[in-house]
């Protein structure tokens, strides 16, 4: 929907500074903006506007203006809550879903979220109380960044926009490094700039007097029902059509990403619209083009497509990085600028699939608990004692790895879906390493909140509180706003994820298909080769670009850059490198694009030299 930003107490030009900050962040709402300044607050708008076009600017305030705020997102719900509230006494002057929020925070105040249902990151200023009161959504759908600087709080939708504010220093936090090269994201509070911090899902803020009070308003929670099989489908499919149906509410047309893959098509096949949009590389295994158009065809809608050749892959991988705020090595990232990019030509918004792998178990890791079940019959000893003398043997073979897996409980082994270099690998790699947070100092408080759940549930529970954010969801907002279009994510919606919640395991995760009874209920919709899909996520051919002599100079080139040199060993990540080019049966890839991906978000942040990562595209 748009962008904000903003900041308490006074600079030398507080209108300045506020524009220079939403001029950082224009991308995420070109169709008009708006700035609110006083001597205690500062806040600054950039609209992409889908509800209320006439009336619905920001920022946006009550009836005495004792009220103002500044917010990002869709509150679905905005009709029936502004019913309830003008049957509370409360008045309106527009028809936007903004105003609902700042009259359901005078009315409820921090119980206000029981209330929403919907995306959200939000700023309200409360003269009254002389306080900052903001929020992020349930799972972390909407960015929100912070920042407190003498005592004052910096705050907005993208890190970029504090690089204006006159206060903020610029510093690499190279412990969200060390930790970014395990997880292939940015997986602490505090962000790779010190001193930024991401406000976490389903928490909310007050800021008075100079200091920050975060609390939690919600959190994930599993606690399965007893029903039929049928009962299962026919809710899902219910609460799912319900839910995509209320994402298409706007007074702009909407569209749908569409993939080869059973979320995407599920929902193509339940929303009102008519234009689908896919993205597919110069590869034939990884195209998905000709299944969109047949599905789209049979569906009765328009594909609309883009085959993305490997040149226009890594000359757009800078911008990605410059967009992400924060180093992301998903490879996926630069299908979705693209799919973005193509879709923003027709229209203002898509509907897309994130969040129903991590509700409904769709990953296929999510199977390893049920593979790994026969050795639990073996006592751990003999177990850890047979990896030990595996780990010893220096090549490997067929079933080293599930022999050291067998040995590991599910908090050893699982850290989420991507796991890149473990703490010893990164530590060989970093020229400075801190030996700060090592994996599971990170994941152990989640895995302590789900102790009673099976070894599946947990692992979906820490996907929904780790990758889903840090990953899934990041890409999934900077990609789309940095092509001014909004993403809808009817799978992440609170009433989907109670039904999600209730499902048994076995309905969930079966050795016969991942996302079982989510799968069954698109089979209402759905052909069978569609609904019974094996996941396969957005294919990126970097294995095989890296062995070509074109893109491994590339990668070289930065390898044995200063920034490189500064940060690495250089003579260990060229050695994966080469190991990944000469032996076809090694695979450094995930490895490589994490490290590359790091020293090309560097030199967007901090390489003030002119020679940046952008010479490294051109062949030489």
């Amino acid at each position: 929907m748009c962008g904000f930003c903003g900041f308490t107490g006074q600079t030398q030009n507080n209108q300045q500074v506020i524009s220079d900050m939403m001029q950082k962040i224009i991308h995420r709402g070109p169709d008009s903006e708006g700035i609110h300044s006083d001597e205690y607050v500062t806040l600054g708008f950039r609209r992409l506007s889908l509800i209320d076009l006439e009336s619905g600017s920001q920022p946006m305030y009550n009836e005495d203006k004792s009220v103002v705020i500044v917010f990002n997102g869709e509150i679905y719900n905005y009709v029936e809550l502004h019913d309830k509230l003008v049957k509370k006494g409360h008045t309106f002057k527009t028809q936007s879903d903004t105003e609902t929020l700042v009259h359901a925070y005078e009315q409820y105040g921090p119980d206000m979220f029981k209330h929403l249902r919907g995306m959200f990151a939000f700023v309200i200023y409360d003269y009254n109380k002389n306080r900052i009161f903001g929020a992020r959504d349930f799972f972390g759908i909407k960015p929100f960044y912070y920042s407190v600087i003498n005592n004052n709080l910096l705050f907005g939708s993208e890190i970029k926009s504090f690089l204006a504010y006159p206060e903020f220093k610029k510093e690499l936090n190279e412990t969200a490094l060390e930790n970014y090269l395990t997880f292939q994201y940015s997986v602490l509070q505090e962000t790779f700039f010190k001193g930024v911090y991401k406000l976490s899902p389903g928490h909310y803020f007050t800021f008075q007097n100079g200091k920050i009070d975060i609390k939690k308003y919600w959190s994930p929670y599993f606690s399965y029902d007893n029903q039929s099989e049928t009962n299962y489908i026919d809710e899902i499919n219910d609460i799912i059509k319900n839910s995509i149906r209320i994402h298409q509410i706007s007074d702009v047309e909407i569209g749908s990403f569409l993939s080869s893959g059973v979320d995407s098509s599920f929902i193509t096949a339940c929303y009102g619209g008519e234009k689908t949009f896919t993205v597919g590389f110069d590869y034939d295994k990884y195209n998905e083009i000709d299944y969109a158009k047949r599905l789209s065809e049979e569906l009765g809608k328009t594909n609309i497509d883009k085959l993305i050749t490997t040149d226009e892959y890594w000359q757009i991988i800078p911008k990605i990085q410059y967009h992400m705020d924060e180093p992301l090595a998903d490879p996926s990232a630069v299908a979705l600028y693209f799919v973005s990019n193509l879709a923003s030509k027709y229209v203002k918004a898509c509907l897309s699939g994130e969040g129903a792998d991590e509700f409904f178990g769709g990953y296929n890791i999510y199977m390893e608990p049920m593979d790994l079940y026969i050795t639990k019959f073996i006592p751990r000893f003999i177990r850890k004692f047979m990896a030990w003398l595996v780990k010893k043997i220096p090549f490997s073979f067929k079933g080293k790895n599930f022999i050291i897996r067998a040995s590991q409980t599910i908090e050893e082994r699982f850290i989420g879906n991507a796991k890149i270099f473990s703490k010893e690998e990164r530590e060989k790699i970093l020229k400075n390493p801190t030996g700060n947070y090592p994996p599971r100092s990170i994941t152990s408080k989640y895995y302590s909140d789900a102790l009673a759940y099976d070894d599946i549930t947990k692992m979906q529970y820490l996907d929904i509180n780790l990758w889903l954010v840090g990953d899934i969801l990041l890409k999934a907002d900077k990609m789309s706003m940095a092509n001014s279009l909004e993403i809808r994510v009817p799978y992440l919606d609170k009433k989907v994820f109670e039904i999600a919640s209730s499902l048994p395991t076995t309905y969930r995760v079966k050795k016969i298909a991942t996302k079982y009874a989510f799968r069954k209920a698109a089979q209402l919709h759905l052909p069978s080769r569609v609904s019974n899909k094996k996941k396969l996520g957005f294919p990126i051919p970097i294995r095989i670009w890296l062995r070509d002599e074109k893109y491994y100079s590339i990668i070289k080139n930065a390898f044995e850059s200063e920034v490189a040199q500064k940060y690495f060993n250089v003579d260990e990540i060229i050695k994966l490198l080469d190991e990944h080019k000469n032996n076809l049966k090694c695979d450094n890839s995930r490895k490589i694009w994490t490290v590359y991906t790091f020293i090309v978000w560097y030199n967007q942040f901090f390489n003030t030299r002119e020679e940046n990562v952008y010479d490294y595209t051109n062949q030489k």
